[in-house]
C-alpha cells in the first residue's frame, strides 16, 4: 500500500523529524505500507492558528491538499505544538477548519501536548547516551506538565539541544512504546494506523 502524506509543520526541526516519525509509526502499524512523504510545508504556528486571519490557514491547507491529492488517496498531516492549549479542544477545532477548506482530502491533526519534544521526555530512558544525554537519564515524572521540554533536553545535553540538529536524530531512535504513555502521541499513532488500515 502506497499513500502520499503532505505534512504541515511549524519548526525547522520538524521539517526533518516528521517524515522520520511518520515512517516509523506506519512501519509499526502496517509494515506492508510505504508512505510517500512530501517535504513538509513550514508555517508560522501563531498565524496558522489565528482565527482572525483564516486566509493564512486556507493558503497552506490548500497547498498541502494539492500535494496530497497528486497520487491517489493522500493525507494532510498537521502535527503542531499545543503549548498551553488543550490538544483535545484545539485539535477538533483545527481539524474542522482544515476540512472546511478541502473536504475532499483526508486530514489528520496531531497536536503535541506542550511541544514535540515532550514525546522525547516520555521516552527519555530510550535516549540514554544519545547525542550527549547522560547514561543514567530518567524521564520527568509528568512530561506533559513541563512548560519547556526543549529546555529540559538542553539542560541534560553536554552541548545543549538544537532542534535542527537533534530533533530528527532523536526521532529516529526514541522508543515509540514508551512515548505512547503521552496521550497526544498515542492519538497520533492510533489515527495514523487507522488511516493506513482503511
Amino acid at each position: 500500500m502506497i499513500r502520499l502524506i503532505a505534512p504541515i509543520v511549524e519548526g525547522h526541526g520538524e521539517v526533518g523529524a516528521v517524515p522520520v516519525l511518520v515512517r516509523r509509526l506506519v512501519n509499526v502499524a502496517r509494515p506492508d505500507a510505504f508512505p510517500q512523504i512530501n517535504p513538509p510545508i513550514r508555517v508560522n504556528s501563531g498565524s496558522f492558528l489565528n482565527l482572525k486571519d483564516p486566509a493564512y490557514l486556507r493558503r497552506y491547507v490548500e497547498l498541502a491538499a494539492s500535494k496530497a491529492a497528486q497520487a491517489g488517496p493522500g493525507l494532510i498531516l498537521i502535527p503542531l505544538d499545543c503549548e498551553d492549549d488543550c490538544p483535545r479542544q484545539l485539535g477538533p477545532s483545527l481539524l474542522e477548519r482544515a476540512r472546511q477548506v478541502r473536504p475532499d482530502v483526508p486530514c489528520l491533526v496531531a497536536l503535541a501536548c506542550r511541544e514535540y519534544e515532550t514525546w522525547f521526555l516520555a521516552a527519555a530512558a530510550s535516549l540514554r547516551s544519545h547525542r550527549g544525554l547522560p547514561a543514567n537519564l530518567d524521564p520527568p515524572t509528568e512530561p506533559e506538565a513541563l512548560r519547556d521540554a526543549k529546555g529540559w533536553l538542553n539542560r541534560h545535553m553536554k552541548e545543549g539541544y538544537d532542534p535542527v540538529a537533534d530533533q530528527a536524530a532523536f526521532t529516529s531512535v526514541f522508543d515509540i512504546q514508551q512515548a505512547t504513555a503521552i496521550p497526544s502521541f498515542k492519538r497520533l499513532a492510533d489515527r495514523l494506523a487507522t488511516y493506513f488500515e482503511a
